[in-house]
């Protein structure tokens, strides 16, 4: 046979071969499941976001564990969006190995998330320890005690991993961004003195302007049946804080009246996953105006920009489903505090939480008094960083804590993948982590934040290479 000839046969073996392989791997089919599970704590029950005790008076919509779990040939991965305002290792660790004892699912494929809802409860933190003690020397018990709440959110959190689990069936996938500008504002701003200040006066004439930017982008995952036009469900990404319902009834916050609006296009089946964006420096604050938007009107109009951008073909199918997951620890370090300024910190504790010192010196006396907790009970040293690849242009990465909205809008930049949904608040929460800039300006968040500057810095570059390695 001449050469020709057997360049030729070798070419249409590589092709048959190829071909074969790509057929194999399209047959594949991409398999969810998704469950919720109900986790609203009894009333009266401690409330979460604040600095003072907030007692639970009811239910305005109920909180759920939003569970999703994804399967492809042998890869698995499971998503959790806890309506909390965080969720600390020492609930996700344990729910995480029970769900992948249940479920083959490995621990480091599994992410559970809170979305930062400022009404839910508060079951963990030194504030917390300070209004148990509190109540447990007034009334010899503390009859708002979270121990039981504690306990049972872990298991319904593992239990939402596997119901989902056990509901695998095919899906469809579509992805892409929406645009939203409305509604999310950096609440950083520089001011005429020289200072960077959190949430100024509104309409104050001493504003210069924000001190950093917003991401206007909506992450948007479909997920439908084969061949069915309207989608079952959503992964919904968008940067702004859930801090926008008043009052002492849990909420799900702006998450539940998205859902609300999405079911009214979708169907009263269509179920929304919400992962927080990266908004630890970005809430709902309009300085420009005197009334501000909740939660039902967010809601409302988040949802109007997703359903439009869907019903639009924004929305697009981004070629087979590729389904991965990679995942890494960084090294970090907590702040470091003389005895003294423990033992300062500490006596401020009831003062605290009698509401008598203002709120800058209240966060810096729960912040110190929580990074030693911390460092006596569960802190590993270093934060956990995952990315879950869906197809070759969409890819999710989850990070611990209040990041930064400059940190997500890096790793979009930097992303190889065309659709890239940023989730922070994923397997513990540190309070803030601010960019280095951030830290030399001051300010709420950085009072806030018990962590080494340089923190964020490290968790974004090793999101990146996770991205980078993943496509």
């Amino acid at each position: 046979m001449s050469n020709s000839r057997i360049v030729a046969a070798l070419v249409l073996s590589l092709t048959i071969a190829l071909g074969i392989s790509c057929g194999l791997r399209a047959a594949e089919p991409l398999e969810a499941g998704i469950a919720f599970v109900e986790i609203t704590p009894p009333t009266p029950f401690r409330m979460s976001g604040y600095f003072y005790e907030r007692l639970s008076t009811g239910t305005k919509d109920p909180l759920y564990a939003r569970a999703i779990v994804l399967h492809q040939g042998n890869e698995k991965a499971a998503l959790v969006f806890c309506d909390l305002v965080g969720v600390t290792r020492e609930i996700s660790q344990p729910a995480r190995e029970r769900a992948s004892h249940d479920t083959g699912i490995p621990v480091e494929h599994i992410a559970v998330t809170g979305t930062h809802t400022h009404t839910g409860p508060l079951y963990f933190s030194s504030l917390h320890d300070e209004f148990h003690e509190l109540a447990a020397k007034a009334h010899g018990t503390d009859p708002y005690d979270s121990a039981p709440y504690r306990a049972a959110l872990t298991d319904k959190v593992a239990d939402a991993i596997v119901q989902a689990n056990a509901s695998l069936a095919p899906v469809e996938l579509k992805s892409g961004y929406a645009q939203e500008t409305r509604l999310a504002f950096n609440r950083r701003f520089y001011m005429k003195d020289g200072s960077v200040k959190f949430n100024p006066p509104i309409n104050s004439p001493d504003i210069i302007r924000p001190a950093g930017p917003i991401d206007p982008q909506v992450g948007v995952v479909l997920l439908s049946k084969p061949g069915e036009k309207d989608p079952l469900a959503g992964i919904i990404s968008f940067a702004m804080h859930l801090d926008t319902t008043s009052g002492t009834l849990f909420s799900a916050d702006y998450v539940n009246s998205l859902n609300i609006r999405l079911q009214k296009t979708f169907g009263p089946d269509f179920k929304t996953l919400f992962g927080t964006g990266t908004c630890g420096n970005i809430n709902h604050r309009d300085v420009t105006k005197e009334k501000q938007r909740e939660a039902d009107e967010i809601g409302q109009m988040l949802g109007d920009t997703v359903a439009d951008a869907i019903q639009k073909g924004e929305i697009k199918a981004d070629g087979d489903p590729a389904l991965a997951v990679r995942s890494t620890k960084v090294s970090a370090e907590l702040q470091e505090y003389s005895a003294d300024e423990i033992a300062k910190a500490t006596d401020k504790m009831p003062h605290v939480a009698a509401r008598e010192i203002g709120m800058l010196e209240a966060a810096q006396a729960c912040k110190i008094t929580d990074v030693e907790r911390l460092k006596k009970s569960r802190f590993p040293g270093e934060l956990e960083v995952q990315a879950v690849r869906l197809n070759h242009e969409t890819a999710i990465v989850l990070l611990p804590s209040e990041i930064f909205v400059e940190f997500g809008l890096a790793i979009k930049a930097a992303s190889p993948f065309k659709t890239t949904l940023v989730v922070e608040l994923a397997n513990d929460d540190l309070a803030y982590i601010p960019t280095k800039r951030a830290f030399a300006e001051g300010s709420y968040e950085v009072t806030n934040s018990r962590v080494q500057p340089g923190t964020g810095e490290k968790l974004a570059d090793a999101a990146i290479a996770l991205l980078k390695e993943l496509q």
